[in-house]
């Protein structure tokens, strides 16, 4: 398989699951068929507002041509901070609920949640074109 594909159908699926729903919590339903709408779910969708997308369709095209949130945010008159800010908050809620069920040690969650912003800053302005 095409390592580019690999992580652009992976940032993908961590950019549509910040729009609703938690990383520990299912992203897609049970159907085997994904169902992709071209409908306009910013007005839902946090990730997109920051972006100022319109679609989640907009922004799987953007991520497949190779550009970078920051990219797209850029072009399109989008928050980046905001982006940053969001996936931070989403992260540090997925690192509490790793800790208040046991999977990991409080150890592991201080030395996880010192490293989210600069992870995520530096994955919000990677490409992967």
């Amino acid at each position: 398989m095409n390592i580019k594909r690999v992580m652009i159908v992976g940032t993908m699926i961590v950019a549509i699951s910040f729009g609703g729903t938690a990383w520990g919590k299912p992203a897609l339903n049970a159907s085997p068929v994904a169902k992709w709408s071209a409908t306009s779910v910013a007005d839902k969708d946090d990730l997109l507002k920051a972006l100022n997308q319109s679609s989640d369709v907009e922004l799987y095209d953007a991520l497949y041509d190779g550009k970078s949130l920051m990219d797209i945010a850029e072009e399109n008159g989008g928050n980046i901070a905001g982006v940053i800010d969001l996936q931070v908050s989403q992260l540090t809620e997925q690192l509490n609920q790793r800790l208040a069920s046991g999977s990991i040690t409080r150890q592991q969650y201080t030395a996880q949640k010192a490293e989210l912003k600069e992870i995520v800053t530096q994955s919000v302005m990677t490409s992967f074109g």
